[in-house]
């Protein structure tokens, strides 16, 4: 599996909805709300690269107040 972090920024007020939005798509391993930089940060898995950009983390990006993302795709040496 094809694994990645995607770090989330929110409109002011909405990371607990994202949050919750975001746990309920399919590949989504865990969301979490967190302090800092990012309102949230997301675990994502796929089989493929492709599968993850076009059917993970595009479906992230389609959440509602999202304002940016930045993915972080695991590697293991």
């Amino acid at each position: 599996m094809i694994r990645a972090y995607i770090l989330v920024q929110t409109e002011v007020g909405a990371s607990a909805q994202v949050t919750r939005a975001i746990r309920e798509l399919p590949g989504v391993i865990s969301a979490e709300d967190v302090a800092g930089p990012y309102d949230v940060i997301a675990l994502v898995e796929s089989p493929t690269v492709q599968g993850l950009g076009r059917e993970v983390i595009a479906r992230v990006q389609a959440v509602p107040h999202i304002t940016r993302t930045t993915t972080c795709t695991v590697v293991e040496f």
